[in-house]
């Protein structure tokens, strides 16, 4: 069977690190340094060790955060500020992008496990903050990650999304896999650079031909200026 188009979407949900901008800039970088700080100097482990606490609760938990409330109790708060502390001018404007949202029809959603504080930052410096209509992030989830089915669930309430009428873009093809289910058409924005995606797409198979990714594309701006043909 062919892939879904887009003929049929009213709102539009994109998430938002290394989906909205390219992981080539390496902002995530400067999240993943500080939460390798903030777990060496929690317990008092060097960053070796921190890194592979935080990298371990990652992969298993969607989030490092979830596993450190999950396994340690932590609080979420501090956690949030400090990793999110960082300098977000390396993140490029990006015309192109801007214009090619802009011309989508119905809603723009952003849907992001950071913060957002966070999420604002970053839309302010692409240049493309005017064009959505909302954010959803890991405080509205109550701290649940993607991919746990609960956070879309609770998404989809708030924002009174028809997922049969929705289009959800992630770098991480396994939390596509909910939207899929709920019946969205789901697009994987793929990045060489983007490498814990890439490694976490590896470690759960194909994610280019999984059932649950209609759509690939390692060029967003270019993709969506090809939906209007769709």
């Amino acid at each position: 069977m062919s892939a879904p188009g887009f003929h049929h979407v009213e709102t539009w949900i994109f998430d938002l690190d290394n989906t909205l901008y390219p992981a080539s800039c390496r902002l995530f970088d400067q999240i993943d340094v500080r939460m390798g700080e903030f777990i060496s100097d929690l317990f008092q482990v060097d960053r070796t060790e921190a890194r592979r606490i935080q990298k371990d609760f990652f992969y298993k938990y969607g989030t490092t955060l979830r596993g450190l409330m999950s396994e340690h109790g932590i609080k979420p708060d501090a956690f949030l500020d400090y990793v999110h502390d960082i300098d977000h001018s390396p993140v490029p404007a990006n015309g192109p992008l801007a214009a090619n949202l802009e011309a989508l029809p119905g809603r723009k959603l952003v849907f992001t496990n950071g913060t957002v504080t966070h999420a604002t930052n970053v839309m302010h410096r692409i240049g493309i903050t005017h064009l959505f209509d909302g954010i959803f992030d890991i405080v509205h989830s109550d701290f649940i990650p993607k991919p746990e089915r609960g956070p879309y669930e609770k998404f989809i309430a708030e924002h009174g999304v028809d997922p049969g009428r929705a289009a959800m873009f992630e770098d991480i093809a396994r939390n596509l896999a909910v939207p899929h289910d709920l019946g969205m058409t789901t697009v994987l924005v793929h990045d060489a650079a983007n490498e814990d995606g890439n490694k976490i797409n590896s470690m759960t198979g194909d994610a280019e031909g999984a059932p649950h990714v209609h759509h690939t594309t390692s060029d967003l701006a270019g993709f969506l200026a090809g939906i209007k043909s769709n």
